[in-house]
Protein backbone atom coordinates (compact mmCIF):
# COMPACT_ATOMS: atom_id res chain seq x y z
CA UNK A 1 0.00 0.00 0.00
CA UNK A 2 2.84 2.57 0.54
CA UNK A 3 3.36 2.82 -2.91
CA UNK A 4 -0.72 3.50 -3.64
CA UNK A 5 -0.87 6.08 -1.29
CA UNK A 6 -0.11 7.30 2.28
CA UNK A 7 -2.53 8.11 4.85
CA UNK A 8 -3.02 11.59 6.47
CA UNK A 9 -5.08 13.65 8.76
CA UNK A 10 -3.49 16.82 7.75
CA UNK A 11 -5.36 19.06 5.91
CA UNK A 12 -4.30 18.94 2.38
CA UNK A 13 -2.35 21.92 0.54
CA UNK A 14 -1.63 20.98 -2.75
CA UNK A 15 -2.42 22.31 -6.26
CA UNK A 16 -6.42 21.99 -6.60
CA UNK A 17 -5.29 20.16 -9.82
CA UNK A 18 -3.81 17.35 -8.10
CA UNK A 19 -6.86 16.63 -6.06
CA UNK A 20 -9.60 14.04 -6.88
CA UNK A 21 -11.50 10.57 -6.04
CA UNK A 22 -13.89 12.17 -3.24
CA UNK A 23 -16.00 10.30 -1.51
CA UNK A 24 -18.73 10.60 1.65
CA UNK A 25 -20.01 8.14 4.42
CA UNK A 26 -22.66 10.21 5.81
CA UNK A 27 -23.69 8.66 9.00
CA UNK A 28 -26.79 8.89 11.43
CA UNK A 29 -24.09 10.58 13.83
CA UNK A 30 -21.02 11.50 12.01
CA UNK A 31 -20.10 12.32 8.02
CA UNK A 32 -16.50 10.45 6.95
CA UNK A 33 -15.07 12.04 3.91
CA UNK A 34 -12.13 10.92 1.98
CA UNK A 35 -9.96 11.99 -1.21
CA UNK A 36 -7.02 11.25 -2.85
CA UNK A 37 -4.18 14.03 -3.62
CA UNK A 38 -2.11 13.09 -6.23
CA UNK A 39 1.76 13.62 -5.73
CA UNK A 40 3.35 16.19 -8.40
CA UNK A 41 4.79 13.67 -10.63
CA UNK A 42 7.40 16.62 -12.32
CA UNK A 43 9.03 15.91 -8.95
CA UNK A 44 9.50 12.51 -10.18
CA UNK A 45 11.60 11.03 -12.92
CA UNK A 46 10.34 7.70 -14.82
CA UNK A 47 13.01 5.31 -13.49
CA UNK A 48 10.87 5.94 -9.95
CA UNK A 49 7.48 5.96 -11.10
CA UNK A 50 8.34 2.91 -13.15
CA UNK A 51 9.63 1.36 -10.48
CA UNK A 52 6.66 1.81 -8.66
CA UNK A 53 4.84 0.18 -11.32
CA UNK A 54 6.67 -2.90 -11.68
CA UNK A 55 6.79 -3.38 -7.57
CA UNK A 56 3.01 -3.70 -8.21
CA UNK A 57 3.07 -6.17 -10.94
CA UNK A 58 2.11 -3.50 -13.34
CA UNK A 59 5.15 -4.09 -16.22
CA UNK A 60 3.17 -4.67 -19.21
CA UNK A 61 2.40 -0.73 -21.55
CA UNK A 62 -1.43 -1.79 -20.66
CA UNK A 63 -1.76 -1.99 -17.06
CA UNK A 64 -2.80 1.06 -15.12
CA UNK A 65 -0.26 3.35 -13.60
CA UNK A 66 0.40 3.63 -10.07
CA UNK A 67 -1.16 7.21 -8.72
CA UNK A 68 1.03 8.05 -6.16
CA UNK A 69 -0.26 10.73 -3.59
CA UNK A 70 -1.91 10.72 -0.10
CA UNK A 71 -5.54 9.69 0.68
CA UNK A 72 -6.87 12.69 3.31
CA UNK A 73 -9.34 12.03 5.69
CA UNK A 74 -12.16 14.57 7.85
CA UNK A 75 -14.76 13.87 9.57
CA UNK A 76 -17.90 15.96 10.34
CA UNK A 77 -20.87 16.08 12.99
CA UNK A 78 -23.57 15.15 10.92
CA UNK A 79 -26.11 18.09 12.62
CA UNK A 80 -23.09 20.52 11.10
CA UNK A 81 -23.36 19.36 7.45
CA UNK A 82 -23.00 22.23 6.16
CA UNK A 83 -19.83 22.94 7.83
CA UNK A 84 -19.05 19.61 5.64
CA UNK A 85 -20.75 21.81 2.40
CA UNK A 86 -18.50 24.20 3.01
CA UNK A 87 -15.02 22.27 3.23
CA UNK A 88 -15.67 20.92 0.52
CA UNK A 89 -17.01 23.96 -2.00
CA UNK A 90 -14.05 25.99 -0.26
CA UNK A 91 -11.43 22.68 -1.17
CA UNK A 92 -13.04 22.45 -4.92
CA UNK A 93 -13.86 19.06 -4.01
CA UNK A 94 -16.01 18.31 -5.63
CA UNK A 95 -15.10 19.33 -8.85
CA UNK A 96 -12.81 16.16 -8.85
CA UNK A 97 -9.24 18.02 -9.43
CA UNK A 98 -10.98 19.99 -12.44
CA UNK A 99 -10.03 24.28 -12.50
CA UNK A 100 -13.49 25.90 -12.87
CA UNK A 101 -12.74 26.35 -16.43
CA UNK A 102 -12.55 23.18 -17.34
CA UNK A 103 -15.20 21.85 -14.84
CA UNK A 104 -18.19 19.46 -16.59
CA UNK A 105 -21.58 20.90 -16.23
CA UNK A 106 -23.59 20.35 -13.05
CA UNK A 107 -25.65 17.57 -14.17
CA UNK A 108 -22.77 15.51 -15.11
CA UNK A 109 -20.70 15.71 -11.67
CA UNK A 110 -21.40 13.20 -9.28
CA UNK A 111 -19.79 12.09 -5.75
CA UNK A 112 -19.52 8.53 -4.46
CA UNK A 113 -21.29 8.46 -1.36
CA UNK A 114 -22.72 6.07 1.65
CA UNK A 115 -25.05 5.80 4.52
CA UNK A 116 -28.24 6.83 5.43
CA UNK A 117 -27.12 10.74 4.71
CA UNK A 118 -26.73 9.49 1.15
CA UNK A 119 -30.41 9.39 0.49
CA UNK A 120 -31.32 11.95 3.35
CA UNK A 121 -29.27 15.35 2.06
CA UNK A 122 -29.12 14.40 -1.61
CA UNK A 123 -31.24 18.05 -2.41
CA UNK A 124 -28.88 19.55 -0.06
CA UNK A 125 -25.86 18.32 -1.82
CA UNK A 126 -27.76 19.32 -4.93
CA UNK A 127 -28.76 22.68 -3.85
CA UNK A 128 -25.30 23.78 -2.26
CA UNK A 129 -23.01 22.16 -4.61
CA UNK A 130 -24.90 21.50 -7.84
CA UNK A 131 -23.41 17.83 -8.09
CA UNK A 132 -25.74 14.42 -7.30
CA UNK A 133 -24.32 11.53 -5.13
CA UNK A 134 -24.13 8.62 -6.44
CA UNK A 135 -24.96 5.82 -3.45
CA UNK A 136 -23.63 2.91 -3.23
CA UNK A 137 -25.28 0.44 -0.36
CA UNK A 138 -23.37 0.82 2.84
CA UNK A 139 -23.26 -2.61 3.74
CA UNK A 140 -21.40 -3.68 0.89
CA UNK A 141 -18.94 -0.88 0.81
CA UNK A 142 -18.02 -2.16 4.35
CA UNK A 143 -17.93 -5.68 3.66
CA UNK A 144 -15.96 -5.06 0.65
CA UNK A 145 -13.45 -2.93 2.45
CA UNK A 146 -13.21 -4.95 5.31
CA UNK A 147 -12.19 -8.12 2.81
CA UNK A 148 -9.71 -5.65 1.16
CA UNK A 149 -7.86 -4.50 4.14
CA UNK A 150 -7.83 -8.03 6.06
CA UNK A 151 -6.39 -9.50 2.56
CA UNK A 152 -4.23 -6.25 1.23
CA UNK A 153 -2.82 -4.54 3.99
CA UNK A 154 0.05 -6.09 5.80
CA UNK A 155 -0.63 -5.34 9.90
CA UNK A 156 -4.23 -4.06 9.50
CA UNK A 157 -5.69 -6.25 12.10
CA UNK A 158 -4.51 -7.23 15.38
CA UNK A 159 -5.81 -8.43 18.92
CA UNK A 160 -5.66 -6.03 22.00
CA UNK A 161 -5.76 -7.39 26.19
CA UNK A 162 -4.32 -6.09 28.97
CA UNK A 163 -2.58 -3.21 27.12
CA UNK A 164 -0.63 -5.10 24.89
CA UNK A 165 -1.29 -5.08 20.63
CA UNK A 166 -0.52 -8.72 18.53
CA UNK A 167 -0.85 -8.28 15.18
CA UNK A 168 -2.45 -10.71 13.69
CA UNK A 169 -0.77 -12.92 10.55
CA UNK A 170 -3.91 -13.10 7.92
CA UNK A 171 -3.91 -15.90 5.40
CA UNK A 172 -5.80 -14.85 2.41
CA UNK A 173 -6.94 -18.40 1.99
CA UNK A 174 -8.35 -19.12 5.52
CA UNK A 175 -9.94 -15.55 6.17
CA UNK A 176 -13.66 -16.72 5.59
CA UNK A 177 -16.07 -16.83 7.39
CA UNK A 178 -16.10 -14.34 10.03
CA UNK A 179 -18.05 -11.82 11.74
CA UNK A 180 -18.01 -8.64 11.34
CA UNK A 181 -18.39 -6.13 14.24
CA UNK A 182 -19.17 -2.22 13.21
CA UNK A 183 -19.45 0.29 15.81
CA UNK A 184 -21.38 3.40 14.67
CA UNK A 185 -24.39 5.15 15.63
CA UNK A 186 -25.86 1.82 16.19
CA UNK A 187 -23.94 -1.58 15.84
CA UNK A 188 -24.38 -4.00 12.54
CA UNK A 189 -22.95 -7.77 12.65
CA UNK A 190 -22.53 -9.21 9.57
CA UNK A 191 -21.18 -12.95 8.86
CA UNK A 192 -19.36 -12.93 5.73
CA UNK A 193 -18.66 -16.08 4.01
CA UNK A 194 -16.59 -14.54 1.01
CA UNK A 195 -16.32 -11.62 -1.63
CA UNK A 196 -20.01 -10.33 -2.11
CA UNK A 197 -21.20 -13.08 -0.06
CA UNK A 198 -22.40 -11.39 3.37
CA UNK A 199 -25.65 -11.57 5.89
CA UNK A 200 -25.92 -8.68 8.50
CA UNK A 201 -27.59 -11.50 11.06
CA UNK A 202 -27.76 -8.99 14.52
CA UNK A 203 -26.87 -5.96 15.64
CA UNK A 204 -27.53 -3.70 18.51
CA UNK A 205 -29.24 0.16 18.85
CA UNK A 206 -26.78 -0.04 21.84
CA UNK A 207 -23.86 2.04 20.26
CA UNK A 208 -21.90 4.67 19.74
CA UNK A 209 -24.51 7.00 19.70
CA UNK A 210 -25.52 5.74 22.84
CA UNK A 211 -22.60 6.58 24.04
CA UNK A 212 -22.46 9.95 22.60
CA UNK A 213 -25.90 10.69 23.96
CA UNK A 214 -26.16 9.88 26.93
CA UNK A 215 -22.60 11.45 27.70
CA UNK A 216 -23.78 14.44 26.34
CA UNK A 217 -26.98 14.51 28.58
CA UNK A 218 -24.89 13.22 32.07
CA UNK A 219 -21.02 14.91 31.62
CA UNK A 220 -22.09 18.23 29.42
CA UNK A 221 -19.47 16.97 27.02
CA UNK A 222 -19.42 18.84 23.70
CA UNK A 223 -18.02 16.19 21.43
CA UNK A 224 -17.41 12.43 20.68
CA UNK A 225 -13.78 12.98 21.37
CA UNK A 226 -14.21 15.39 24.62
CA UNK A 227 -16.29 12.15 26.38
CA UNK A 228 -13.47 9.60 25.58
CA UNK A 229 -10.85 11.94 26.61
CA UNK A 230 -12.57 12.54 29.76
CA UNK A 231 -13.23 8.57 30.15
CA UNK A 232 -9.14 8.05 30.69
CA UNK A 233 -9.36 9.85 34.02
CA UNK A 234 -12.39 8.18 35.35
CA UNK A 235 -12.89 5.19 37.34
CA UNK A 236 -16.17 3.38 36.73
CA UNK A 237 -16.53 1.19 40.40
CA UNK A 238 -17.50 4.15 41.60
CA UNK A 239 -20.71 4.26 39.82
CA UNK A 240 -20.68 -0.11 39.00
CA UNK A 241 -21.91 -2.11 41.04
CA UNK A 242 -19.26 -5.18 41.36
CA UNK A 243 -20.09 -8.83 42.32
CA UNK A 244 -17.55 -7.76 45.76
CA UNK A 245 -19.34 -4.84 46.78
CA UNK A 246 -22.39 -7.54 47.23
CA UNK A 247 -20.26 -10.73 48.43
CA UNK A 248 -18.41 -8.14 51.29
CA UNK A 249 -15.42 -7.68 48.91
CA UNK A 250 -14.70 -11.53 47.92
CA UNK A 251 -15.49 -13.85 45.01
CA UNK A 252 -18.65 -15.30 43.96
CA UNK A 253 -16.14 -18.36 42.95
CA UNK A 254 -18.32 -21.08 43.33
CA UNK A 255 -19.89 -20.07 39.19
CA UNK A 256 -16.46 -18.42 38.49
CA UNK A 257 -17.46 -14.88 38.83
CA UNK A 258 -14.32 -12.29 40.68
CA UNK A 259 -14.66 -9.17 43.04
CA UNK A 260 -13.75 -7.20 39.96
CA UNK A 261 -16.73 -8.33 37.65
CA UNK A 262 -19.54 -5.73 37.31
CA UNK A 263 -22.76 -7.60 38.38
CA UNK A 264 -25.11 -4.09 37.42
CA UNK A 265 -23.99 -0.88 35.95
CA UNK A 266 -24.51 2.13 37.48
CA UNK A 267 -25.73 0.06 40.11
CA UNK A 268 -24.73 2.00 42.74
CA UNK A 269 -26.20 5.13 41.89
CA UNK A 270 -29.27 3.35 42.94
CA UNK A 271 -28.46 2.98 46.62
CA UNK A 272 -26.36 6.32 47.11
CA UNK A 273 -27.66 8.83 48.25
CA UNK A 274 -26.65 11.18 45.66
CA UNK A 275 -27.72 13.34 43.13
CA UNK A 276 -26.04 13.35 39.05
CA UNK A 277 -24.03 16.68 40.56
CA UNK A 278 -22.25 14.21 43.09
CA UNK A 279 -20.68 12.10 40.58
CA UNK A 280 -17.80 13.18 38.72
CA UNK A 281 -18.09 13.07 34.99
CA UNK A 282 -14.83 11.54 34.24
CA UNK A 283 -16.44 8.66 36.63
CA UNK A 284 -19.58 8.81 34.75
CA UNK A 285 -18.16 8.26 31.33
CA UNK A 286 -15.87 5.34 32.45
CA UNK A 287 -19.20 3.51 33.31
CA UNK A 288 -20.73 4.58 30.43
CA UNK A 289 -17.96 3.58 28.06
CA UNK A 290 -17.37 0.43 30.11
CA UNK A 291 -21.26 -0.61 30.07
CA UNK A 292 -21.51 -0.40 26.10
CA UNK A 293 -18.24 -1.73 25.17
CA UNK A 294 -19.28 -4.87 27.06
CA UNK A 295 -22.39 -5.25 26.06
CA UNK A 296 -21.31 -5.19 22.16
CA UNK A 297 -18.20 -7.62 23.02
CA UNK A 298 -20.67 -10.03 24.64
CA UNK A 299 -23.36 -9.66 21.60
CA UNK A 300 -20.56 -10.40 19.16
CA UNK A 301 -19.31 -13.56 20.94
CA UNK A 302 -22.88 -15.19 21.22
CA UNK A 303 -23.14 -14.18 17.43
CA UNK A 304 -20.16 -16.00 16.86
CA UNK A 305 -20.70 -19.34 18.47
CA UNK A 306 -24.24 -19.25 17.35
CA UNK A 307 -22.68 -19.70 13.54
CA UNK A 308 -19.32 -21.37 14.40
CA UNK A 309 -17.44 -18.17 13.87
CA UNK A 310 -13.67 -18.44 14.69
CA UNK A 311 -13.09 -14.84 13.94
CA UNK A 312 -14.51 -11.69 14.83
CA UNK A 313 -13.33 -8.08 13.29
CA UNK A 314 -14.10 -5.01 15.12
CA UNK A 315 -14.44 -1.88 13.06
CA UNK A 316 -16.14 1.80 13.39
CA UNK A 317 -15.69 5.01 14.77
CA UNK A 318 -16.43 4.02 18.26
CA UNK A 319 -13.42 2.26 18.81
CA UNK A 320 -10.76 4.94 17.20
CA UNK A 321 -7.99 2.95 18.64
CA UNK A 322 -8.90 3.94 22.08
CA UNK A 323 -7.24 1.29 24.01
CA UNK A 324 -10.07 1.49 27.05
CA UNK A 325 -12.22 0.26 24.53
CA UNK A 326 -10.78 -2.31 22.67
CA UNK A 327 -9.83 -3.93 26.21
CA UNK A 328 -13.04 -4.35 27.70
CA UNK A 329 -14.54 -5.28 23.99
CA UNK A 330 -12.00 -8.05 24.67
CA UNK A 331 -12.28 -8.81 28.11
CA UNK A 332 -16.15 -9.35 27.02
CA UNK A 333 -15.38 -12.00 24.65
CA UNK A 334 -12.97 -13.94 26.53
CA UNK A 335 -14.75 -13.49 29.66
CA UNK A 336 -16.86 -16.59 28.18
Amino acid sequence: MDHLAHVSNQPNTQPQSQISHLALDIGGSLIKLVYFCRYDDSCRDDDELRSQNESLGSKSDNSRPVLGGKLHFAKFETSKINDCLEFIHSMKLHLGGFHDCTAPSSDKIFIKATGGGAYKFADLFKEKLSVSLDKEDEMECLVTGANFLLKAVHQEAFTYLDGQKEFAQIDPNDLYPYLLVNIGSGVSMIKVDGDGKFERVSGTSLGGGTFWGLGRLLTKCKNFDELLELSHQGNNRVIDMLVGDIYGGTDYAKIGLSATTIASSFGKAISDNKELVDYKPEDISRSLLRMISNNIGQISYLNALRFGLKRIFFAGFFIRGHAYTMDTISVAVNFW
